[in-house]
């Protein structure tokens, strides 16, 4: 998994021999071992990388349910480690932090020592997961609390695969804050430390995720160049996961450049893909990105672009995630702004940042409020 990839051909030929292997010792009525629960978690991963959330979701509740029949620590702390990643990436996001909570909550209670040490990789990914989805969530500074707090315990574990597993989520959690400068750190970090490990996932994951900055930075010589590399290379390791979230960073530096046909093509590939692999936790953002294209295009296309700040609205709150509403709503009330639609605008907004309790310093939550200052103006 880790020289080749997740996802890569020998990787998954050992993950089906493990699968029917972990089916005969079923067959025979035994109780499978931790270990086998970690095989089974592994062909879980093979499923993750190359997105299927349909087939996510249905091992990881296989697993939680061989789980739950154990009705022990750690087995329990992996079942709802990757149920929660499952729920995070299909889009039901307060579900997912419930499994997260679950898991990290289980390995504090732990009192079983010979076991922490594959404890603290699966408490370290659910916090750093965790992280992720508290942003999502609306809570940018228990999103960063947590991110501290995961990579912190990495560094102290010394434990590479569990480090190069924080950076690169941890990274995402500050992207996601728009904290480029410390996204940029930690990548580095990690494709050096992937590099120096020969860790072909992450350390294509690592360059992807970078190549995701310079388009949202306007960084970078040649924008759509790094990111069109970095996912070939992504993919030769069998991976295709994050596969709408690419396209439309993609399309974001198609249209930076004036190629708006190859941007709106990239962003009807994103919405495919979300339909095919059941990958929604960026749907609402996806669709948010098409508005702005629309009126960055020359024909400037008002409509369209309403509809998709309508939908990505409409999106974010079916799946509570309240920091994707805000800037679709943020966007939204930009173009009735400029409509001149000034009250509906800050009727739209008002409600929305109230709901915050935390994160005003983040850059999402100044720019509502600036806006929020104008329309009251």
């Amino acid at each position: 998994m880790f020289a080749k990839g997740f996802a890569a051909p020998e990787a998954r030929a050992a993950e089906e021999r493990a699968r029917l292997l972990f089916e005969q010792v079923e067959a025979l009525g035994e109780e499978p071992p931790v270990d086998l629960l970690s095989i089974l978690s592994g062909f879980w991963g093979a499923n993750f990388f190359r997105f299927n959330g349909d087939a996510c979701r249905d091992l990881a509740a296989q697993i939680l349910a061989l789980a739950e029949k154990q009705g022990k620590s750690l087995p329990l702390t992996i079942g709802h480690y990757v149920m929660g990643v499952s729920l995070a990436l299909t889009g039901d996001t307060a579900e997912a932090r419930a499994h997260f909570d679950r898991a990290i909550g289980l390995y504090d209670s732990c009192g079983d020592r010979p076991l922490v040490a594959e404890f603290q990789y699966y408490r370290g990914a659910s916090l750093a997961w965790r992280s992720i989805v508290l942003w999502w969530l609306g809570f940018p500074e228990a999103a960063r609390a947590d991110a501290e707090r995961a990579l912190k315990d990495a560094r102290e574990i010394g434990h590479a695969l569990t480090l190069m597993t924080a950076l690169f989520t941890v990274a995402w959690t500050h992207m996601l804050r728009r904290d480029y400068a410390t996204t940029k750190a930690l990548l580095a970090e990690l494709v050096s430390l992937a590099d120096e490990k020969g860790a072909a996932s992450w350390k294509t994951a690592g360059a992807l995720l970078r190549s995701f900055v310079s388009a949202e930075t306007k960084e970078g010589a040649d924008p759509v160049h790094a990111i069109a590399s970095a996912w070939d290379a992504f993919l030769a390791t069998g991976a295709t996961v994050w596969a709408p979230d690419q396209r439309f960073h993609l399309a974001m530096a198609y249209a930076d450049v004036g190629r708006f046909d190859d941007a709106r093509k990239c962003m009807g590939e994103a919405f495919t893909t979300i339909e095919n692999t059941k990958e929604r936790s960026f749907e609402p953002e996806t669709h948010r990105i098409a508005g702005e294209i629309e009126l960055l295009s020359p024909e400037r296309n008002v409509t369209r672009a309403e509809g998709h700040f309508q939908r990505a609205l409409d999106i974010a709150r079916a799946q509570q995630t309240r920091s994707w509403e805000l800037r679709a709503a943020t966007s939204l009330a930009r173009l009735w702004r400029d409509q001149g639609k000034r009250q509906e605008a800050h009727d739209l907004l008002a409600p929305v940042y109230a709901w915050f309790t935390e994160g005003f310093d983040t850059p999402d939550l100044k720019e509502a409020k600036a806006l929020l200052d104008e329309l009251a103006s």
